[in-house]
């Protein structure tokens, strides 16, 4: 495809901070779809090592980090230099995206990000409880922003591949399993409606089931953390208590599992981390596997977007839904060194760029379980081959964030005025209608595996045999 679309303009400045892998995998997915004034366009970050493809393109880079000591300072000249409304494209780490998100909104620019990131020393600080170190209580920020500042400039929050993409993914899949269970049924056009469709189909869970299979083309060096994308990113949340959704049907909970006193509700947390929580899921590809509780906003905004509550305001039904990621197997190799040496992270880091990469796909969905056809994986096999032909800088996990981050870039200019949302709120349909030149095979695949296949078998285990769907069943002891 060489014909790209320009899906609008932007007439403001555009701001971007950090310039990771991520970074570098959007900037040409901009270039690509959108009109804008290039003498406009900054990228902040406190790394400079690929600064060459700013220089090259003549745009302008500020080799520094954004504080909470220097945000608006920086910020604000930038953005609201010239005519035209700013857009702020925040993909960086150890950044308050709430904060920024807040003062973007204050000055009527446009924003988005991949995470809800809080500014530095969140995520290891010691004298912290657990729950006040989980995404729950970064979303209940994000929630609280929105509650004290409703409409507005929009800001799109926790819009990459995961959070972000899997969330229109649920939604395309319940249209799928509705239909296929001889359902007719359009698109709800609400949040109670979807729920109400999720209850209806006898979906009980979601895992946002992900197997990196792509291979370097040489071993993994020891003491070095080798990824397809953010190292600092990964640890960080990978070091965050285990957290998900959880669900009405639950009969069982982990002793060491834990719920919040404040919020939504919709959430559990486990006293351990998710990097070293494993669970028992299922891609197309892999087939049975295990996988690592890892925590995600989606984990929690799909679980509440999807509850349904009586009059009195008490759920009703509300779907388990949780990560189930098995990284790429250096990434594995990685979480088993750091955790062998009690959670020490290695001082080396490196990320596997596209050339670095022999072969392999990042299939990414969701298994929704539980229904009358037991089990239905929606999702992306976007391979690194494919990758290399339609865009530069960026292996097939990159670009299965970066391109979300342009969907949520285009529904912002074509909704300027949402106020702040998350990616279960927005227009699936549009945004995949973005997305899908990106994403390799989209496909849709049944399963009749449950948690209670491809088991061992040698020992007595604790296990609910009554319904597979059990987190009893799915969680690894």
């Amino acid at each position: 495809m060489t014909d790209w679309p320009v899906h609008g303009r932007i007439d403001g400045a555009i701001v971007m901070i950090g310039f990771g892998s991520i970074g570098r995998g959007t900037l040409p997915l901009i270039e690509r779809h959108f009109e804008f004034d290039k003498s406009r366009f900054v990228v902040i970050a406190p790394d400079d090592a690929d600064r060459a493809l700013l220089d090259e393109r003549g745009i302008r880079f500020i080799h520094e980090a954004v504080t909470k000591e220097n945000y608006r300072d920086l910020l604000g000249p930038l953005l609201t230099a010239g005519k035209g409304q700013g857009f702020c494209v925040n993909l960086s780490v150890d950044t308050c995206s709430v904060d920024i998100m807040e003062f973007c909104r204050e000055i009527n620019t446009l924003y988005v990000d991949t995470v809800i990131e809080p500014w530095p020393g969140f995520y290891f600080d010691k004298t912290k409880g657990p729950e006040t170190r989980t995404n729950y209580a970064l979303r209940e920020t994000l929630l609280a922003a929105k509650r004290r500042n409703p409409g507005g400039p929009t800001a799109v929050s926790t819009c990459g591949a995961n959070p972000g993409m899997v969330s229109w993914f649920v939604k395309q899949a319940l249209i799928n399993l509705a239909a296929d269970l001889g359902e007719s049924v359009t698109a709800p056009s609400s949040r109670e409606e979807w729920a109400k469709l999720a209850q209806r189909l006898g979906v009980k869970g979601v895992h946002i089931a992900e197997r990196d299979t792509q291979r370097a083309k040489t071993p993994k060096p020891q003491q070095v953390f080798v990824n397809t994308w953010s190292v600092e990113g990964f640890v960080s949340e990978g070091m965050q208590p285990a957290e998900l959704g959880w669900g009405t049907h639950e009969k069982w909970m982990p002793d060491n599992g834990r719920t919040h006193a404040e919020g939504c509700g919709a959430a559990i947390f486990l006293l351990q981390p998710g990097a070293n929580t494993r669970v028992r899921s299922w891609t197309p590809t892999a087939q049975a596997q295990y996988a690592f509780l890892v925590t995600h906003n989606e984990s929690i905004s799909i679980a509440d977007y999807y509850t349904v509550r009586d009059a009195a305001g008490q759920p009703v039904y509300r779907p388990t839904c949780h990560y189930a990621y098995h990284p790429c197997n250096d990434a594995v190799l990685s979480l088993h060194e750091m955790f062998g040496q009690a959670g020490r992270v290695q001082d080396a880091h490196h990320i596997l760029e596209e050339d670095e990469i022999v072969d392999g796909i990042d299939e990414l969905g969701v298994l929704l379980y539980g229904h009358g056809k037991n089990a239905y994986w929606f999702g992306s096999q976007l391979s690194v081959e494919e990758t290399r032909r339609i865009a530069p800088y960026q292996n097939a996990t990159g670009m299965q964030v970066t391109s979300a981050v342009l969907a949520g870039m285009v529904w912002a200019l074509e909704n300027p005025t949402a106020g702040i949302v998350e990616a279960d709120e927005m227009d699936y349909k549009r945004c995949l209608e973005v997305q899908l030149p990106y994403l390799g095979p989209v496909v849709g695949v049944y399963t009749d595996w449950t948690p209670l296949v491809d088991r061992p078998g040698f020992f007595p285990e604790d296990i609910d045999e009554s319904d597979p769907w059990q987190f009893r069943n799915v969680l690894v002891r």
